[in-house]
Parts: structure tokens; sequence; C-alpha cells
């Protein structure tokens, strides 16, 4: 049985059973008829995920890989805001005419700052520290700049990124952990969308650092049920999970700006049938 579906049930049903209904509040997400957009929430959810046992992909319904890591790549190698270098069209509501989502995410990231080292942009930076100075307690990034929040489209979700090696005994490769801040999730649209991709990440700097993958921590400050999601939530935790599939990533890749959407891979990948259709809080 995949961990990755279990932590999502328990989850889901935490919510459910637990959290708190946004109903009668005055809130900004909406429903493409114009109807508010309310939610059931629970705040400070911590997820870990031990990426050395298993791939946490859920099985519960197919998520879709290469597009997780097409959108991961958008926003950490090609550092871009433009809906034009993706090949999917989940960013499409928040693109300007010329396809710009503003100073967001990827944008942030390609921003280069004066370090002791020389210029560098946040991704960089990583890289750099994780094969220069690998212990350090200053490997992290941050894309909730507030002096440019005006001139995004949409606030970060998934804001902060922050890196911890560790060297486990008897080993002498290090061991690449990381923590993911995100201040909003819609739990069923992109959950496990983004624990893939960053888990994609991670497996990805690491190789590139010749490193072991270690454990992925993520923090949702508020992780919410849309009230149109609640049925189709409650028809999904009810499914029997699947095993995990086997992660593959292409061995020869070491540069992580050489790698594509195409290096990654499932195998044994089998799921429940797909959710179709599902409507999108704007």
């Amino acid at each position: 049985m995949s961990y990755a579906d279990t932590l999502f049930i328990n989850m889901c049903r935490d919510i459910l059973e637990n959290g708190t209904s946004t109903e009668g509040e005055k809130v900004r997400p909406h429903w493409p008829d114009g109807t508010p957009a309310y939610t059931i929430k629970r705040f400070g959810v911590v997820n870990r995920y031990d990426l050395r046992k298993e791939f946490p992909i859920m099985t519960l319904r197919r998520t879709a890989l290469k597009s997780a890591t097409d959108e991961i790549l958008w926003i950490w190698q090609k550092k871009s805001n433009n809906i034009h270098d993706l090949h999917s069209h989940i960013w499409d509501e928040w693109a300007d005419e010329d396809g710009s989502i503003g100073k967001a995410y990827g944008y942030q990231l390609g921003v280069r700052h004066q370090y002791r080292e020389g210029m560098m942009d946040q991704v960089d930076r990583v890289i750099y520290d994780l094969k220069n100075n690998p212990f350090s307690r200053r490997i992290m990034t941050n894309i909730y700049v507030h002096q440019d929040l005006h001139e995004m489209n949409l606030y970060p979700c998934a804001y902060s990124m922050t890196f911890n090696v560790t060297q486990r005994p008897g080993e002498e490769r290090l061991t690449l952990n990381a923590i993911l801040n995100q201040r909003s999730q819609d739990v069923l649209a992109a959950n496990n969308w983004n624990v893939v991709q960053y888990a994609v990440l991670i497996h990805m700097l690491a190789q590139v650092c010749d490193m072991y993958v270690g454990e992925f921590v993520h923090v949702i400050a508020d992780a919410h049920i849309y009230d149109r999601h609640v049925p189709i939530i409650r028809e999904l935790i009810d499914r029997e999970p699947r095993p995990a599939p086997a992660f593959w990533l292409n061995p020869d890749v070491r540069d992580f700006y050489e790698f594509t959407r195409n290096d990654v891979r499932v195998d044994h990948y089998e799921t429940g049938e797909q959710i179709t259709d599902i409507p999108i809080a704007i």
C-alpha cells in the first residue's frame, strides 16, 4: 500500500472531521459562476515523506508526473513567469494577455543577488552551497517578496524551501533533506501534485550534488477542501490504495539545467479511476 495514499486519506479525514468552515465569511476565492468558494480547513498540517523508502505519488487517482515535473522546472530551472514556457494550461487563469503571471514564482528565483562568492540567483545559491558548504543551516529560498506582491497576479502558495544535509552513520555520501512551506493549499487539486513535484526537485538536486535523498517535510499553514470538492474527496478516500510505483530519474544527467520532464518516470504505476473536470476556485 502506498504511504502517500495512507497519509492523504488520514489528512482528508482529519480536515473533514476536525476542520473549521469558512462558510459565511468574506472569502476571496470564487467559482467561475461567481459563487463564493467556501472551505473546510485545518491549520498547520505537517506531512513527512521518506524519499529513500518510497516515491510519494498517490495511487487513489493518477497524478501527472511529467506535467508536475514540467511546472517545477518552469519555476526552478527556467525561472519563468510566462505560461508560454509551460506545456500545460494550469496557470492560464492568472496570466495577462502576454502570458505573464507578474513578478511571481520563477521570476523571483531568477533575480540575481550579490553574495561574498559573487552574483547568483536563489537556485544557483542553493546548488553552490550544497556542493561547497553542505552542512550550512542557511540553504533556503523564499519567493514571498513583499515589495513585489502588488505585481504578482497570484501570491505564491508554496513559497519557501529549506534544505538540510545530514550524514548517516556508516555512509560516506551525504543525505539531502528539505522542508517546503506552503501558506495555502487546495487539497484535492494540488496536494499530491505539489508533493510529487517537490519530491522530484529533491531527487534532482541530490543527484547533481552526489547525495542520497532523505526526508521531505511538507508544512501547510491552511490545508483546505473546497465545498464543491467534499463529495469528490469522500469518494476518493474510500478507494483501495495500490502499491507504490518505482521512481526512475535519468542517471546520466549531472547538471540541474539539463533535466527535462522526460528524465522522470514511474514504473508499475497502477491507479484508481481518474477524476476529471474538477471545479477550480479562482
